[in-house]
């Protein structure tokens, strides 16, 4: 599913705050929707493309199923943000709820999914988390919802329970497992990709979208440009490169910057 018109777009995640319900919860419903919202408005102004919403707050998270109360509330700030153009808009539902995921996808008619393990198992701080594909694309197709799975590829914050070739992995997630592009990330939030693992993918795997999804900062973002096809950021235009905290204009200006530069060298 192709879901953007220009080359190399940018994603910017919404990390809302702690939702009811969690141990960190402050915040009603509205004043959420609301300051997610006006965030949003401020990254697309800013040139951003897509947007991806995420329960980021929620820490600690529950390892494949979140309770009833933070769907409705992430599927309350996906209405609301959809209500605010036509971008591509994603949801991640953390830490693998994929089912909570597409159903707020569905019902805010966002156009993908995040992933963190569509396929395999893999250690985490949750625990043991399996892949769902089998059901996942089931219930897809029992939708008939245009929704594209965005999985991540060893995703960060775990590790897989015996060696595991990159490669070979993001095979299984594509043909076997239904992934519609690739997140690569760091071993923990904020950190750079394996630049030899997206080179790999970019020369064995090219007809699939590899997207970068932590670690991009203005200073390094030319080291990804050739062989990413997307990116997803959430803390470089953050104040400190620090997710979760406000918007740090004079970082999302610098990025932004670096971006047209790019761009204009292409």
């Amino acid at each position: 599913m192709k879901l953007w018109k220009r080359d190399h777009p940018f994603f910017a995640v919404l990390h809302l705050p702690p939702l009811p319900g969690a141990p960190g919860a402050r915040r009603t419903v509205p004043q959420i929707v609301e300051a997610a919202a006006e965030e949003a408005r401020v990254l697309l102004g800013a040139g951003f493309d897509g947007l991806v919403i995420e329960n980021y707050g929620d820490a600690p998270f529950f390892a494949t199923q979140v309770p009833p109360e933070t769907i409705a509330a992430m599927s309350a700030v996906a209405c609301e943000i959809r209500r605010l153009g036509t971008f591509p808009l994603g949801i991640n539902v953390l830490r693998n709820d994929a089912q909570a995921a597409l159903a707020v996808a569905t019902a805010a008619r966002a156009e993908l999914i995040r992933v963190n393990v569509l396929a395999g198992t893999m250690l985490t701080d949750q625990g043991l988390v399996t892949g769902p594909a089998a059901s996942l694309l089931r219930k897809r197709k029992l939708l008939g919802a245009r929704v594209a799975i965005w999985a991540d590829l060893l995703v960060k914050h775990a590790a897989p329970l015996a060696p595991t070739d990159p490669l070979d992995a993001a095979r299984d997630l594509s043909e076997r497992a239904g992934a519609d592009a690739l997140i690569l990330t760091g071993r923990r939030t904020g950190q750079p990709v394996d630049r030899r693992v997206l080179e790999q993918l970019h020369r064995s795997l090219a007809r699939l979208p590899r997207i970068v999804g932590s670690g991009v900062q203005a200073e390094n973002l030319a080291d990804y440009w050739a062989d990413a096809s997307a990116f997803i950021i959430g803390s470089a235009f953050r104040r400190g490169g620090r997710p979760g905290r406000a918007l740090d204009p004079d970082r999302l200006h610098r990025l932004m910057r670096v971006r047209r530069q790019l761009s204009a060298g292409a």
